[in-house]
C-alpha cells in the first residue's frame, strides 16, 4: 500500500528539528553558510540537503504572519523526473511506499533533464554529476520505523502512513482549520505523497508551494516530448 505524508503547516513552529534529524539519518554533511537576515538556512536545498524549512514574513489582511514550510520532494503518484529520464537503473519507484528513488547512476543520466521536468523545483545537482533528494527515508520505512523527520517533528505538523489514511486525516483537518483561516487548503493532493495543509494561497509560502505549470519552462508534457523526438528523428531517417 502506498505510503504519504500529511504536512500540516498550522502546527509547524519552524524548530527545524525535521531538518535536523534528516541531515543525521542521512549523515548529510552541514552547509557552509553566513546569516542572510533571516532564520532561513541553509538559504536553499541542495545536494546535502534534502530537507528545508522555508521562513517567510507576510502581511495578511492588515495582520504580521510568520509562515513555515517544511520543504521536501512531493514523490509524486506519477513523477515527471522517472517520465523525463525513462531509466529504472538511475531513478525508479518504489511500489511498496510509492517512493520515488535517485541512484548514483543518475550522475550518467541528463541531470538538468530530471531537475527542468521537476513541477517543484526539488532536485539538486552534486559535484560528480549525480542528483539527490529526500527518499522517504525509504530504509526506515521498510523496517517499520517512521521517516526521520516525521519521528523528529515535536508538535504533531508531520505525520506518515498509508496514504488513504493521510488523505481522511488531511481533509478531516482542513474542516477545522477552516473555521479559523477560511483561504485554507490541501495543496495538489490528488498527484503528489507529500500533503500539504497551509492556511493562506500558497504563493505566500513557496513559489513552488504548487505544481508549477511550466516548471522551469518545461512541463510534463514537454519532458516526454524530449524523450520521443530523438525516436520520431530516428524513424523519420528510416522512412
Amino acid at each position: 500500500m502506498a505510503k504519504a505524508f500529511f504536512i500540516d503547516t498550522t502546527l509547524c513552529t519552524a524548530c527545524r528539528a525535521c531538518q535536523v534529524a534528516c541531515k543525521q539519518w542521512h549523515d548529510l554533511p552541514a552547509e557552509e553558510t553566513k546569516n542572510l537576515g533571516t532564520h532561513q538556512n541553509p538559504p536553499d536545498l541542495s545536494f546535502n540537503t534534502y530537507k528545508l524549512v522555508r521562513m517567510n514574513e507576510k502581511v495578511i489582511d492588515g495582520q504580521l504572519r510568520w509562515l513555515f514550510f517544511p520543504e521536501q520532494c512531493r514523490h509524486c503518484i506519477e513523477a515527471p523526473c522517472l517520465e523525463a529520464l525513462g531509466d529504472p537503473g538511475a531513478i525508479y519507484q518504489d511500489p511498496d511506499t510509492g517512493a520515488i528513488l535517485y541512484t548514483r547512476q543518475t550522475r550518467q543520466a541528463d541531470a538538468d533533464a530530471i531537475i527542468e521536468s521537476c513541477p517543484y523545483h526539488i532536485p539538486r545537482k552534486g559535484p560528480d554529476g549525480s542528483v539527490s533528494k529526500c527518499d522517504m527515508c525509504n530504509d526506515r520505512v521498510h523496517n517499520g520505523l517512521l521517516p526521520a523527520c516525521v519521528q523528529a517533528c515535536p508538535t504533531g505538523a508531520m505525520n506518515f502512513g498509508e496514504r488513504d489514511a493521510m488523505l481522511e486525516m488531511a481533509n478531516k483537518r482542513l474542516e477545522v482549520v477552516k473555521a479559523k483561516y477560511p483561504q485554507a487548503l490541501l495543496l495538489d493532493p490528488d498527484t503528489v505523497s507529500v500533503i500539504y495543509l497551509v492556511a493562506f494561497p500558497p504563493e505566500n509560502y513557496h513559489e513552488f508551494a504548487i505544481a508549477s505549470r511550466e516548471p522551469s519552462g518545461v512541463t510534463r508534457h514537454m519532458a516526454l516530448r524530449k524523450m520521443v523526438r530523438p525516436f520520431a528523428a530516428a524513424l523519420s531517417h528510416l522512412g
